[in-house]
């Protein structure tokens, strides 16, 4: 499991005479991961090809985490709600 989310670039490369920097197209797509770090900035980094579809699984299973896990969160406040003592609301004036 992994945390953040992807992104894709296409990029140019170094050499000038190459077709990326006319009309040909640039390289890539070039996958990296971004994630909030602990000092709120959001950050990231670039993953390697080899490691492209086991980072996309891991990105995967954390999307489903924090869904499953929404749920959870979700089911917990109905069930507060309901064992609420004096279930009424006040109206607002």
């Amino acid at each position: 499991m992994l945390f953040g989310s992807s992104s894709q670039t296409y990029r140019t490369c170094g050499n000038a005479s190459c077709r990326c920097h006319s009309s040909g197209p640039k390289h890539g797509p070039h996958l990296y991961v971004n994630y909030k770090a602990e000092d709120g900035r959001t950050t990231g980094y670039y993953v390697p090809q080899p490691l492209q579809e086991r980072v996309q699984g891991g990105l995967a299973a954390w999307r489903e985490f924090y869904a499953v896990s929404k749920e959870i969160a979700e089911l917990n406040r109905q069930i507060m709600a309901a064992e609420r003592p004096g279930k009424t609301r006040r109206q607002r004036n």
